[in-house]
């Protein structure tokens, strides 16, 4: 049976695009979940969902940090951001975190259900609107940034979200009740993997996309 994780805390456009899923494949398995973490459980607990319909726009997450965490932590999983914010940076931006496409919430059920089959036969959905190149506008070393990013480990983002903050390895040792050694280790290795030398240069990579909307310092999803 081929099942769907539909992420969305609007009870409506849930029941929205279960509708839509129906639509496209009769007799499907579709679960809905109101936040990410809900749907970390369900991802976990129920594990072969073949793709996964997720709103940027929640509660627990905030920009790209719900799509950059199950692009990370679940990377076999193909993800379709549905969302009502239709600008043609942010469709951008979602595709080059990996996304498998883009549907506008204002989509008819017919569009969604399309939409939903094009994805599931292996090609990407883009709304008709988007203007080809427009990916464009997201530079090279961003791209890179980007994927860098992804890179992360849970307890790692947490350091970033805390570095971020500008608090000191000491007081980043004890909201995480580890050893400040540990911390160190985990602050070179954020170092590394985002391929910068000092704590400030992370701070300026992170205000940067920032400043694009794609990411806020973040922290992954928690109980």
């Amino acid at each position: 049976m081929t099942k769907f994780l539909i992420i969305d805390d609007h009870p409506l456009f849930r029941e929205a695009l279960h509708s839509a899923v129906e639509l496209a494949y009769p007799g499907s398995d579709a679960l809905g979940a109101a936040s990410l973490v809900d749907a970390c459980r369900f991802l976990d607990a129920r594990p072969g969902f073949d793709l996964a319909l997720l709103d940027l726009s929640m509660p627990d997450v905030t920009g790209m940090e719900g799509l950059l965490h199950l692009r990370t932590h679940y990377p076999q999983l193909p993800v379709v951001v549905v969302s009502g914010v239709e600008d043609q940076a942010i469709i951008a931006q979602v595709m080059a975190y990996g996304a498998a496409g883009f549907i506008p919430k204002s989509s008819k059920k017919t569009i969604l259900a399309k939409a939903i089959q094009q994805v599931m036969s292996g090609a990407v959905y883009l709304p008709e609107s988007y203007e080809d190149g427009v990916e464009e506008s997201i530079d090279e070393e961003t791209s890179r940034m980007i994927e860098r990013m992804a890179s992360l480990t849970p307890q790692q983002i947490r350091v970033l979200n805390m570095i971020c903050d500008g608090l000191l390895n000491k007081q980043i040792a004890y909201e995480l009740q580890v050893g400040e050694t540990t911390v160190k280790a985990h602050v070179s290795e954020i170092l590394r993997k985002l391929a910068v030398s000092s704590r400030t240069q992370v701070v300026i990579e992170v205000k940067k996309l920032e400043a694009l909307g794609t990411v806020a310092p973040f922290a992954p999803p928690s109980d």
